[in-house]
């Protein structure tokens, strides 16, 4: 029933904004222009380390209207916690914000993300990668524009103490991090990152089921496989947790950065690699994430891989406005700016085929890692917890990880993951 009526209000917002548009401007290529409402204020969420760039850009497209009187607030908010900041006080949220894809089944249960306008869907489908145009969209209705096509994570590691070679096992990282005893580190207790573990032994996730279609739905997959890879993992992390450290991503790039060095290598994201590439200069290394080694085969380590998007809250005062500035947030030009200064991998198909974007080795290893990556969509929000438990329980020091306790484990985690 929640889903029909989020459906029912859709429809009814996007019957709205077309109203809206009519009166607003007249026909212009078989659709009604959209202007920007007068004396529009508005709000936008963007995260820490991308502020500057958003308010260059939002000052750019205020530069585009100089008779509308608009003006603009960026505010600092990650992506990880816009769904929820936005459903607590939907009001007092931003107008246009930047989200992780994952999020989007809740922003649309609870009614408070605001379609794409009719006027401008056609041409951000059209200039878009398929998967991100998929992933933006619920039940045939574009809900988000496409912002990056590389919510993913990569290998980053410094060359002076990790070759190319090391950095294509696991095992070679994890000696060469022992060698210059330095930490390897990767937010193995974060769902995000910990869902490699079951995924590189062949447990995927597909989409959603049940009633209120809320249920976790898995693929058939080896249980006997999947736990003798966790028992892989679990076996080199106690073997190096001299080298290994469960912790943020953020602390890569702290600990790169310290003089000397606490840091060889780690597990990271395209948020931070602007950040990582400076300290390291050329001695960056960056490279999908490595094999590692079950029962004799190398097996490729299997990430997640998704979207970020951006949406428009449906509680704004100024629609036309917000659902114009996140058009051009999230258009090539714009794109390309991020890709070239904070090393954002495009979802728009002409800036993924620049040479910024080819030139760049953190975008470039996670488009390259995507090829052995799990889809980041249609997760049901009972998914993170759980999977961060299991990657919790093969590190712990005092953990058992023989193949009884991991497949209990395994079964105690899906079981969790679908409420069951």
């Amino acid at each position: 029933m929640k889903r029909i009526i989020a459906l029912v209000l859709a429809v009814l917002m996007m019957a709205t904004l077309f109203v809206g548009c009519e009166k607003e401007g007249g026909a212009q290529g078989g659709a009604t222009a959209l202007e920007p409402e007068a004396g529009a204020t508005l709000k936008v969420w963007a995260p820490d380390a991308a502020l500057e760039v958003f308010k260059a850009q939002c000052d750019a497209f205020i530069a585009k209207y100089p008779d509308a009187g608009i003006t603009i607030e960026v505010v600092a908010q990650g992506e990880g916690d816009a769904a929820t900041n936005l459903l607590n006080d939907p009001e007092a949220a931003a107008d246009v914000f930047s989200f992780a894809c994952d999020q989007l089944n809740r922003l649309n249960d609870a009614g408070v993300i605001m379609p794409v306008n009719t006027n401008l869907s056609a041409d951000v489908t059209a200039r878009n990668s398929e998967a991100s145009i998929n992933a933006a969209t619920l039940n045939d209705i574009l809900l988000a524009y496409p912002e990056t096509g590389d919510n993913g994570y990569y290998l980053v590691y410094d060359k002076r103490l990790v070759s190319d070679e090391d950095a294509k096992t696991l095992e070679g990282i994890f000696e060469a991090c022992r060698k210059a005893g330095k930490k390897f580190i990767v937010d193995g207790g974060n769902g995000f990152y910990s869902c490699m573990f079951p995924f590189t032994g062949g447990l995927t996730i597909e989409g959603l089921e049940g009633e209120d279609n809320d249920v976790q739905k898995f693929n058939e997959y080896d249980e006997a496989e999947v736990v003798a890879t966790l028992e892989a993992f679990a076996t080199l992390f106690h073997e190096y947790n001299d080298i290994f450290f469960a912790t943020s991503p953020d602390k890569i790039s702290a600990g790169l950065a310290e003089d000397p060095s606490t840091v060889a290598a780690g597990v990271d994201g395209s948020w931070n690699a602007a950040t990582v590439a400076k300290i390291l200069g050329d001695n960056y290394g960056a490279a999908k994430l490595p094999t590692i080694n079950v029962n004799g085969e190398a097996k490729q380590i299997v990430s997640m891989h998704g979207y970020k998007l951006i949406g428009v809250n449906a509680m704004s005062k100024f629609p036309n406005a917000a659902q114009l500035l996140a058009d051009y947030l999230s258009g090539e030009d714009c794109q390309l700016e991020r890709a070239e200064k904070l090393s954002w991998g495009p979802s728009n198909t002409a800036a993924a085929e620049s040479e910024i974007v080819k030139n760049n080795p953190a975008i470039s290893a996670i488009l390259d890692q995507s090829a052995y990556s799990v889809p980041q969509v249609n997760i049901a929000s009972t998914f993170w917890d759980p999977m961060g438990t299991l990657g919790n329980s093969l590190f712990k020091e005092d953990g058992k990880y023989d193949t009884e306790t991991l497949t209990t484990l395994l079964d105690k985690t899906i079981a969790n993951i679908r409420d069951e």
